[in-house]
C-alpha cells in the first residue's frame, strides 16, 4: 500500500476483480477500497495457482521496513517467493523478490527453507526517512543479502525513480564487484526484458 509500489492512480483505476497477493495489514485496506479477490498472506504461507498445465507457488517470505521501533511505525511488508513450474515436474524455476526489508535476522530463514534460487530481485534505494533512518537496502545490505540468499542472478530494482532514495546503483555496482559477486548480476535499463525458462535449466 506504499504509493511508490501502489499508487493512488493505480487505487482508483486498477480492475476490482483482479487477484491481489498481500500482507493481512494490505489486505484489509484492499476490501476497504473495493478489491474483491484478495490473498493476504502470514510470512511462510503459500498460494497455488494453476493454469492448465502450469503452476505457479507464492510464498510470503519474511520482510522488515528499518529497524525494529521504526518497523513498528510503517505498512507491514513482504518479500515473496514465486516457484514457477509445470504439473507433474520436478523442474521449477525460483525467483525471491525481496520487497521493502531490510537485511536482518529472519533473511537467514530463506535459504534454510528455499534454496536454489534462480533469480533475486533486490529492492535497493537506501530510502532514508526524514533524511536520517535507512528502510530499504542500501548498497551494502544488498551484497549482504546476495550473499544470504545465494541466487544464479540477481537484477537490482526499486532504486532510482523516487527522491527517498539515497543509495544509487552505482554504489551498488562497487560494492558487487568489491565482493567479488559482478558475474552474478543483470543490470536492465527502464524498459529492458528478461526472460527465463524452465527447460534452460
Amino acid at each position: 500500500m506504499h504509493e511508490d509500489h501502489f499508487d493512488k492512480f493505480v487505487q482508483k483505476n486498477l480492475d476490482r476483480n483482479i487477484p491481489i497477493v498481500t500482507t493481512e495489514e494490505a489486505g484489509k485496506s484492499l476490501k476497504e477500497l473495493g478489491f474483491m479477490k484478495r490473498h493476504p498472506l502470514k510470512t511462510w504461507d503459500t498460494l497455488i495457482v494453476e493454469r492448465g498445465n502450469t503452476l505457479l507457488r507464492v510464498t510470503a517470505m519474511p520482510g522488515r521496513h528499518g529497524p525494529p521501533i521504526v518497523a513498528e511505525l510503517l505498512p507491514e511488508v513482504m518479500g515473496s517467493l514465486l516457484d514457477f513450474g509445470i504439473k507433474n515436474s520436478p523442474r521449477s524455476y525460483r525467483m525471491y523478490i525481496s520487497g521493502d526489508t531490510m537485511v536482518f535476522d529472519d533473511i537467514k530463514e530463506i535459504p534454510r527453507r528455499y534454496p536454489d534460487v534462480d533469480l533475486a530481485l533486490l529492492h535497493l534505494g537506501g530510502t532514508r526517512l526524514l533524511g536520517l533512518v535507512t528502510v530499504t537496502m542500501d548498497a551494502k545490505e544488498g551484497v549482504k543479502m546476495m550473499q544470504l540468499i545465494v541466487p544464479r542472478k540477481a537484477i537490482p530494482i526499486h532504486y532510482n525513480d523516487y527522491d527517498v532514495f539515497k543509495s544509487p546503483l552505482s554504489d551498488f555496482k562497487k560494492e558487487m564487484e568489491r565482493a567479488g559477486l559482478q558475474d552474478k548480476i543483470i543490470y536492465l535499463e527502464h524498459g529492458d526484458t528478461y526472460e527465463f525458462d524452465l527447460e534452460e535449466k
